[in-house]
This record gives structure tokens, sequence and C-alpha cells, in this order.
């Protein structure tokens, strides 16, 4: 495609200076970043226009709905991709959760104004007994996660249940997968792209080098409808510094009793006439999930 002026496309990755979109056409090409106009994200609009040789260059990245941000090893937000409409958080019984890694990804997505799906995958594995009681934990509160009104997915690329219900809640929408190293996000997006070696060949070609699609941020075309992006895989998902406000607003079951506690600046510890502490006594609120609130509270002080 010739652009003779500029034009709207798609970032699918970025790689500091420069990056590949996809243009209108379905086109992947190079593109280039000005330093005036900043570093546009995997999922970004931007407007391109023709650069040297055949390669583009961003003139301005269009308006963002959201950016989806994790923290770097001080503790500063670091975007990994934007305009999203859910992040896919896949767990899976081989290797287990962390201990709080749910709540850390619920939470992060809660206050980025995302909406969080839950994938349960390689669940034609029994958990290992000699696994940590932590990890099993989580697994084992899934119905609970469900209760809440959390989307779960059942998944397995070997047996039942498959991938299809996934497929169904990607249809037409853009989303990200997240989670632990070895959860089996590849496998996943492998059967879910079946043309995924052509579109990462297609990268490969307009940016001259082979793409690196364990180390960076990749989003890919569904057949049918929809983008799915691929992040990086990490052990323990790091949080930003949060204000009190968005750290409550993380436990949707608190809902019902913000802004009923004595104290106007309550942050549901030790505080007295607290409404959550009360509705934790009452059996209204989860006690394993409140302790999980009250843990990242002290990490957050």
């Amino acid at each position: 495609m010739t652009i003779q002026s500029q034009t709207d496309a798609l970032v699918l990755v970025s790689y500091g200076g420069h990056g590949v979109v996809l243009l209108p056409d379905g086109e992947r090409k190079p593109c280039k970043f000005r330093r005036k106009v900043g570093r546009p994200y995997c999922g970004d609009r931007v407007e391109v226009a023709q650069a040297d040789g055949d390669s583009l260059v961003v003139e301005s990245i269009l308006p963002r709905k959201n950016n989806f941000v994790r923290a770097d090893d001080r503790g500063r937000q670091q975007v990994i991709a934007a305009n999203l409409d859910q992040v896919l958080i896949v767990v899976a019984t081989r290797p287990l959760p962390s201990r709080d890694l749910m709540e850390r990804y619920l939470l992060a997505v809660h206050s980025l104004g995302i909406e969080p799906v839950i994938v349960y995958n390689k669940t034609d594995l029994a958990v290992a007994a000699d696994e940590t009681a932590a990890g099993a934990l989580v697994l084992a509160h899934m119905p609970d996660y469900e209760a809440l009104g959390y989307t779960i997915v059942k998944t397995s690329c070997k047996t039942e249940p498959g991938i299809a219900g996934l497929h169904e809640l990607l249809r037409n929408r853009t989303s990200i997968l997240v989670g632990q190293s070895g959860v089996g996000k590849s496998s996943l997006i492998n059967q879910l792209l079946p043309d995924m070696d052509i579109q990462t060949g297609a990268l490969s070609t307009a940016t001259g080098k082979g793409t690196h699609t364990t180390t960076s941020t990749m989003l890919y075309e569904i057949p049918g409808g929809g983008y799915l992006i691929d992040s990086p895989g990490v052990w323990e998902f790091g949080l930003w510094k949060l204000d009190n406000q968005q750290l409550e607003s993380g436990f949707i079951e608190f809902k019902p009793w913000l802004g009923q506690c004595r104290f106007n600046n309550c942050i549901h510890a030790s505080e007295p006439g607290c409404a959550v502490k009360q509705a934790v006594d009452q059996g209204r609120i989860r006690e394993w999930r409140y302790q999980s609130y009250l843990r990242l509270l002290e990490q957050n002080i």
C-alpha cells in the first residue's frame, strides 16, 4: 500500500524507536517513531506517513481508551499494551500461582478500568500433591471468584474442554493474555491462531530480522474478527503505588460498604467502626479475600 498522505494504522509490535504497523489493507510494514511524537505501544492506533525507502513514520498517536501496565523493578508503571477490551489472566495447575497473584492482577485490571477474565488452563492435569498449599488454594477458590461475578473459562489444549469457550470470548474484541511463565499461554495462542506462523513471519519480514515472541508484546489478528495480544510471562506481577481508593475498589465485594465506615479515611484494617471489617465478621465478605487485601495494603503503604 502506497501512503500518499497520513493514514490510520494499528501498532502490532513496538521496539523502542521503531516497530511494525498493520495498514487498512492488511499489509504489515516497518515504522519509525518520531521522538517528538512519543513512543506508541502494542495496540495503539496511530497516523502514519511515508518515510524514506519503504518504511513509514508515526505522525501522531490517536487517543487511547486505556493502557495495560505493570510495575518495573523500581515500582514505576511500565506500559505493556493499549486500547484493550479485556485482560485474560491465565492460571494453571502447573505451575501453581503464587498466593496473591490473582488479586494482584485483578487489582491492577480494575484500577485501569479494563474488564478481567480468568482463564483456568491445563484443567486436564491434577494438582500435584507436593505443590504448596497456597497455590492450590488459588485454584480451589475458583467458585468464589465466579460467585463474585468474574468470568471464568476452563481450558485444555490436549483434552476436553478444549478452547471453544475462550475462542467465543475473544470474538471482535481486543484482548491480552497475561500470566506466569509456563502456564500455557503459547499453547493457547497456537490453537487460537492457526495462522500464527504466517503472521509472525510477516512481522519478521517487515522488520528485516527475526522477531522475539518470548520477549516482546505482540498483537495478532484473530480469524473471524478481533485481536489478541501476547505478553511475556512473568513469575510475579509487580504492582505500582496505588491510592487507598484504588486499592479498595479492586476488591469488588467491598463496594456495598464503602463510605459507611466511621472515619472517612478508613483503610479497613484496624480502625474502629469499619463497615468492611464488620461485613467480614458477619461472613458477608470472604475472610481469605480480606486477608489478601490486608497483605496488599501492607505492601502498598
